[in-house]
């Protein structure tokens, strides 16, 4: 019945438009789609985007580590450039560019690094060392765990949330975050 529908649907556009059919969705904004028919599944991946991320900022052979974010980044405004020096030093690093490659892959398939992401954005403004060595964590996360995919499978489709937080986890203002 499904595909009835489609097929009348696409009927109808190509009256009103100039359309050519290309088949099945295969690639999407850097994002590879598969959908199995049979399984009902639709997974969306960004490996080669992630690969082309790590060799912008040269992290490709970077060792990979098994956490989005390690428990030793006590990231705050402390860490910000105190002196003209350090924050022309920091003004070379691409942390804006870098954090918004890692926001593109969070948004579209990699919510595991949303609350690292969120960390690190924090300090866009004016990072410092400690919160570049943090966006470079996050990359060789990326780097071991570039096949992840986002999965949506099944016909249930009850929205289910898990959260976490912290107790004044935010070093600057004593505020939770969850």
């Amino acid at each position: 019945k499904n595909m009835q529908e489609i097929k009348v649907l696409k009927k109808q556009l190509s009256e009103s438009f100039d359309m050519k059919d290309l088949g099945a969705a295969k690639q999407i904004l850097g994002m590879r789609i598969s959908w199995d028919r049979k399984e009902w599944k639709l997974t969306l991946s960004q490996e080669e985007y992630i690969k082309k991320v790590l060799e912008r900022f040269n992290m490709q052979d970077a060792k990979p580590v098994g956490t989005p974010l390690a428990g030793h980044f006590k990231l705050s405004k402390e860490q910000c450039p105190k002196t003209e020096q350090e924050r022309n030093q920091m003004s070379k690093v691409p942390y804006s560019s870098a954090v918004g490659s890692l926001m593109y892959a969070m948004v579209c398939t990699r919510p595991d690094i949303a609350h690292a992401v969120g960390a690190v954005s924090r300090f866009m403004s004016d990072p410092g060392k400690e919160h570049w060595q943090a966006v470079k964590w996050i990359l060789r996360y990326l780097r071991g765990t570039m096949g992840t995919v986002l999965c949506y499978s099944g016909s249930d489709t009850t929205l289910r949330g898990y959260v976490d937080s912290d107790m004044a986890g935010d070093v600057d203002n004593r505020r939770s975050t969850t």
